[in-house]
């Protein structure tokens, strides 16, 4: 998929060819494909979700699971997709630390933002 750049090794008998060293930095192509099956079920499962009859003039409890269960969905997809297609799985740690305190931090700031208009009020 990627064009990465495997150093050579000096033949081990002159004549040999030189040993590629082989370096594995994520899934196999198959395991890829796989996840972006799971990940378009996820999403026509948020799609089934958002459009059941359930939901229709649903106030209180029903609206909090219909949009619990959305974000749950949404927690997952953006998972996956943050550790395997972004390689965040094989970074260093403290850079994938870093990267999720950004994120929480910018949701704790929405969610500051969200308040001061009332939304959640609604």
């Amino acid at each position: 998929m990627t064009d990465v750049h495997v150093p050579e090794t000096e033949p081990a008998v002159e004549g040999d060819p030189p040993v590629h060293l082989e370096e594995s930095h994520g899934m196999t192509d198959k395991n890829y494909v796989k996840l972006a099956f799971i990940l378009a079920f996820v999403t026509g499962a948020e799609v089934i979700w958002s459009y059941l009859p359930t939901w229709d003039n649903a106030h209180g409890f029903k609206s909090f699971v219909e949009v619990a269960g959305l974000l749950i969905m949404m927690g997952i997809k953006f998972f996956c997709i943050a550790a395997f297609f972004m390689h965040l799985r094989f970074d260093n740690k403290i850079l994938t630390r870093v990267f999720y305190a950004g994120l929480f931090l910018a949701t704790f700031v929405y969610c500051v933002a969200l308040s001061t208009f009332h939304f959640w009020s609604a």
